[in-house]
């Protein structure tokens, strides 16, 4: 009430305009003040742009690492905010007296350009004077607090979800039930509702204490599966209560190591970032038990950083007293020379982005301090990694000290490339680009050239809002520098991006690839790649894997691999033989190291170095893996029975606000899945092993029979919720989007391996499926609920089926504010059911598609999702002779030709047969042929003249396989003479005998080798045969095989594969030699026989100069129609 009679009036001024404090911030207001004479009243009317404001008053959760995209809301919105107070005025005796005040605010939302439609909330209140009473109010008397100002303040809105409304009288007992609903109704599957249950059991374990949650952890620990439940749960709750309850009870060794690390990640991630929670965890890093296992102190460490980064958001004046503890760690690091503290401190403050510690960050760079050229190379490089996200904050101070790393020639080349990718996310100006490439025109440096100039080219196709201004400076740049740099091979260092952007939607996505070369080794020196989404008007990096191999780079330097004169091949063994020989390699360093960051934030970093091999190697060869392998086998035999759930809180995105009235609104997102799964295996081993495994020999083995059954139902179900509306603990108003999926994937498969006989088998056996194996729904609605019946809950669907229906009662509903319109009449749903049966194993899968959306009202993306839409699988048998079964055999050795269901034999063109098969082969071809020439005609004829000369280059090239391989030889030398004369005069012949060069030296001899043999089956035995086929109830064959020959004379490979079923001749052959060490040929062909269609490769490697190079020929007698229109 105090904010709806809070007036700024001016004496001298009717129109004016000010930033006014009110419930909502600090926000742009107009005033009009108009008096009418007659009325006897002055009407003042307030317009207040909530979109507009100084000091917004919001609470956002599950957005601290994403980025505002300014550029992307400038002329597009998704949401637009506004609020109008009128107020009548009367003179009175003492003043003006209010008669009556009227506020209006409206919030409208969509996901996409708001102007194509948007969901709206409105809110409303009135205040009209009655009468003044003689008896004045006596004042309560009551100690009063100074609030300061009318600023909405936030109690216990995080607490309460918008997706349901609970009546929580008793929270644990609460809890225990919807635990025990868990654990029993999602073991054989996945409940349908499990995911919204789970998030219910978050919302109780949000309002309760810590004793509350000690005695059900005390109740339900010594129970697997609810003590699995309980541990996933409890990191999403994301109080601090909960990180303190993880800390207490792993220092009480009641949680296991790997329970701790996934609880804790989960934890830090979620957890509010207040002062308490940071010191928490600060004292949780320096604990001795924490500090005695590094990978635990790392996981600390990092999410200590992101705590920090979520607190900065929340609190832009956050202080830079909260790094202080990393800074002296990493001053006290630096001075004793400790590497690997180092670079967790770097990690840290890298996750934290504070622009505090870039003076403590430039004390590791190479160039601008003497004493970090001394430091190892990748420190050099995690500094100025760590300098990105400050970039995003305080660009200016980051873009000179990237630009001037990169500009040292001094430098690594390594350094000075990441200092690249560090500068482009800096945004640079159109000077600092055109500065970096003018500079690279005397770059002597190929790999920095080649990084650079990629860069830049790859950020002039940038269409992201967010990029354009440095798209904009990347096209002046690149104006700058030589197009010969477009020449440069795939061997010097590139930075690749790509990005998609749809401007009326606001959605999009980008990607980006950094690989870094070093000129002495085949290894790339570093690799990374990054993903990046933009929704709504916000950006976030989703994804960012990269990888190093810097020890194993500089073991090759030493190796002989290193030496430049030297071919290539000589290098690839030398390389080769250095990695082998890895006990050689240097101690002091990480051989490889990885790191994965989500949403900006790196969570976990892997390095691997002789240390980490060797103790690995007894670990993995000690008598441990040999106790847990003979257990494994053992439990195998008895038969293994599992059900295992797992709960995921996939996403909780929320933005509540303060409105006019009183009652806080929220935008919020809601995204929650269960996946779980019984798996049911047995085996049988014949003859059984014996009691020490480790005694067993290679011969013993091979003469073993396994057989081994399995049966698995693994299921998904996940529902997400979007919501917009009045969120309280007593009463919910909003509209909902609810989409729900749920899959279920039966199988069961049994296997048998006989080693001695070289025999393997794997059977799928028929099992029983629900009804539907997948459903998918959607749907958008308006649900009201109040606390006193929160089981009574009222929806309705924002697009009622009663429409359809009753189509005119829709038109009038939606005509009724003007009556000038034409009425809409809504169309009738769209159903669809499409089968599909699968041919040989008898099984028909059919989609039934409903959907029924609002596209009648506006032809926009948002009117198209409003509605309901579903979707479902089902799979049942079809018509026709039941599978018993589906078998794929393998036999390999000298009885495949046993195993075989039908004898494979191959035409031969010499005999009788053969020529008389040919020759009604031709008659079928040359029928086709001219059903393809005449539709390509009639096409011609009525295309333009650009489509005729198309078609009849089509029928040129399919003409015969002698004027192919003429066009293709030539066009091939063509091609040569670009690579130089070097390559063209020593390998290639002129230009009139290029056929007998090109066809004659490898095709004649791959032809004679074949002509020795048309059929290897018909002089030898397969090498293995593969047979995979349908088992029906009326034993009829249906299925194929596969038989692989091989002559060792000719290192000839041939390989059909052919139909079992009668009076098909269908086959597919592969037939290939090695005619030398640089050269091979392989022909595919297909078709009845093999004599329809053929395509014929030809590889041969050699030298191009100094470099290595490769000539890869195809040619083909006939094609399928499919392929070549």
């Amino acid at each position: 009430i105090l904010n709806i009679l809070q007036l700024n009036l001016k004496k001298t001024q009717n129109i004016y305009e000010l930033q006014e404090a009110g419930a909502q911030g600090v926000c742009r207001t107009h005033y009009v003040i108009s008096e009418d004479p007659k009325a006897n009243h002055i009407t003042v009317t307030k317009f207040k742009d909530l979109s507009h404001c100084q000091e917004r008053i919001m609470k956002d959760v599950g957005l601290a690492y994403t980025e505002r995209c300014h550029e992307c809301t400038e002329r597009i919105k998704s949401l637009i905010e506004t609020a109008t107070y009128n107020y009548i005025m009367k003179p009175a005796s003492a003043g003006v007296l209010i008669a009556e005040a009227t506020v209006e605010e409206v919030h409208q939302f969509s996901p996409f350009n708001e102007i194509h439609g948007a969901a709206q909330m409105e809110a409303k209140q009135t205040l009209a004077f009655v009468e003044i009473e003689k008896t004045p109010v006596a004042p309560i008397k009551a100690d009063y607090l100074a609030r300061g100002s009318l600023q909405y303040e936030f109690a216990t809105e995080i607490l309460q979800t918008p997706i349901h409304l609970m009546k929580i009288s008793d929270a644990p007992a609460q809890i225990i039930e919807i635990l025990k609903h868990l654990v029993a109704n999602n073991v054989d599957m996945v409940h349908e509702d499990a995911p919204l249950k789970f998030v219910q059991l978050i919302q109780l374990l949000r309002v309760s204490t810590l004793e509350n949650i000690e005695a059900i952890w005390a109740q339900f620990k010594n129970e697997p599966v609810h003590r699995r439940w309980l541990l996933d749960a409890l990191p999403s709750v994301g109080t601090p209560v909960i990180v303190k309850f993880i800390k207490e009870k792993f220092l009480a060794g009641e949680l296991t190591l790997p329970e701790f690390i996934q609880a804790l990640v989960v934890a830090l991630q979620m957890v509010t970032a207040d002062l308490e929670t940071m010191q928490l965890t600060a004292s949780l890093a320096m604990h001795e038990k924490i500090s005695t296992i590094p990978a635990l102190r790392e996981v600390v460490m990092l999410g200590y950083g992101s705590m920090i980064a979520r607190h900065c958001v929340a609190v832009p004046t956050c202080s830079s007293e909260l790094l202080k503890p990393i800074h002296d760690i990493a001053a006290e690091a630096t001075s004793k020379n400790d590497i690997p503290e180092i670079t967790l401190a770097l990690k840290v403050l890298g996750n934290a982005g504070h622009p505090a510690s870039l003076k403590p960050i430039m004390k590791l760079l190479p160039g601008l301090r003497t004493a970090a050229t001394s430091l190892p190379l990748r420190v050099q490089v995690d500094a100025i990694l760590a300098l990105r996200n400050i970039a995003k904050k305080e660009p200016k101070l980051v873009q000179p000290v990237a630009l001037q790393l990169v500009l040292d020639r001094a430098l690594h080349p390594e350094v000075r490339m990441v200092a690249c990718i560090v500068l482009f996310e800096a945004k640079p100006s159109v000077a600092l680009v055109s500065s970096l490439a003018g500079a690279l025109k005397t770059e002597t440096n190929m790999h920095v050239v080649s990084f650079a100039y990629s860069h830049i080219k790859s950020l002039t196709r940038i269409t992201a809002p967010d990029m354009a201004a440095v798209a904009g400076a990347a096209n002046v740049a690149i104006k700058l520098m030589s197009r010969k740099l477009d020449r440069l091979s795939f061997r010097f260092s590139r930075a690749l991006q790509l990005d998609f952007y749809h401007t009326s939607l606001m959605v999009g996505a980008a990607g980006s690839a950094c690989m870094i070369n070093d000129a002495a080794t085949i290894l790339p020196r570093a690799v990374v790649a990054k993903a990046r989404a933009y929704l709504a008007g916000a950006a976030a990096d989703v994804l960012e894997i990269g990888v190093r191999t810097e020890g194993i780079q500089e073991a090759l330097l030493k190796s002989p691999a290193a030496d430049e004169s030297v071919d290539r091949i000589t290098k690839i063994k030398r390389t080769l033989r250095a990695l082998t020989n890895w006990k050689d390699l240097p101690n002091n360093q990480p051989l490889a190291s990885a790191y994965i960051k989500l949403l900006g934030q790196e969570v976990a970093f892997i390095k691997i170095d002789k240390t980490i091999i060797e103790e690995a190697i007894p670990i993995v060869s000690g008598t441990k893996p040999r106790e847990l392998l003979k257990a494994a086998l053992k439990a195998l035999q008895e038969g293994i029975a599992l059900q295992y759930a797992k709960p995921l809180l996939a996403a909780e995105v929320r933005r509540i606000l303060p409105t006019a009235v009183g009652l806080p609104m929220e935008f919020s997102l809601y995204t929650a899945a269960v996946a779980a799964a019984s798996v049911n295996v047995k085996a049988t081993i014949t003859p059984p092993l014996p009691e020490e495994i480790e005694t067993m020999t290679l011969e013993q083995l091979k003469k073993t029979d396994i057989q081994l059954q399995a049966e698995a139902r693994p299921s998904i179900a996940l529902q997400t919720f979007a919501v917009m509306g009045v969120n309280t603990a007593l009463i919910q108003a909003a509209v909902m989007a609810r989409g729900k999926i749920r899959t279920i994937a039966p199988g069961k498969v049994t296997a048998r391996a006989d080693i001695l006989k070289g025999y393997y088998k794997v059977e799928a056996l028929p099992v029983e499926v629900p009804e539907h194996i997948a459903a998918l729904s959607f749907e958008t609605l308006a649900v009201v609920r109040n606390i006193e019946e929160p089981s009574a809950e009222r929806t309705v669907p924002l697009v009622s089926e009663l429409a359809v229906q009753n189509s005119q009662t829709s038109a009038e509903y939606m005509s009724s504010e003007n009556s000038d319109e034409v009425p809409m009449r809504a169309p009738a749903p769209f159903d669809k059911t499409l089968c599909l049966a699968v041919p040989y194993i008898e099984i028909k899968g059919c989609v039934e598609v409903h959907s029924h959306n609002a596209a009648f009202i506006r032809n926009t993306p948002l009117f198209y999702i409003i509605g309901q839409h579903s979707a479902r699988v089902t799979v049942a048998r079809a018509e026709g002779p039941a599978v018993e079964r589906l078998e794929l055999e393998v036999q390999v050795g000298p009885r495949a030709a046993e195993r075989l269901l039908k004898q494979i034999s191959l035409i031969d063109e010499e005999t009788a047969e053969g020529k008389a098969f040919l020759l009604k082969l031709k008659g079928i071809l040359e029928t086709e042929d001219k059903n393809r020439n005449s539709s390509e005609s009639s096409s011609s004829s009525r295309g333009s003249s650009s489509r005729s000369s198309s078609s009849s280059s089509s029928r040129s090239s399919s003409s015969s396989s002698s004027s192919e391989s003429r066009s293709r030889v030539t066009k091939t030398a063509t091609i040569m003479e670009a690579f130089g004369k070097f390559h063209k005069d020593r390998y290639l012949a002129p230009h009139g005998d290029s056929k007998k060069v090109g066809s004659g030296s490898s095709g004649s001899s791959f032809e004679r080798i074949q002509k020795q043999a048309k059929f290897l089956g018909n002089s030898g035995s397969p090498v293995f045969a593969v047979i995979a086929r349908a088992v029906r109830v009326d034993h009829k064959l249906l299925g194929y095989q596969l038989a692989a020959y091989f002559d060792k004379p000719t290192a000839r490979v041939q390989i059909v594969v052919s139909s079992i079923a009668e009076n098909d001749n269908l086959k597919i052959c592969v037939d290939g030699a090695v005619l030398s060490k640089h050269k091979m040929t392989a022909k595919l062909a297909w078709g009845p026989e093999c004599q329809q269609y053929a395509v014929t490769a030809k590889a041969e490697a050699g030298v191009l100069g100094e470099f290595p190079a490769a000539r890869l020929e195809l040619e083909w007698e006939r094609l399928p129609i499919t392929v070549t229109t």
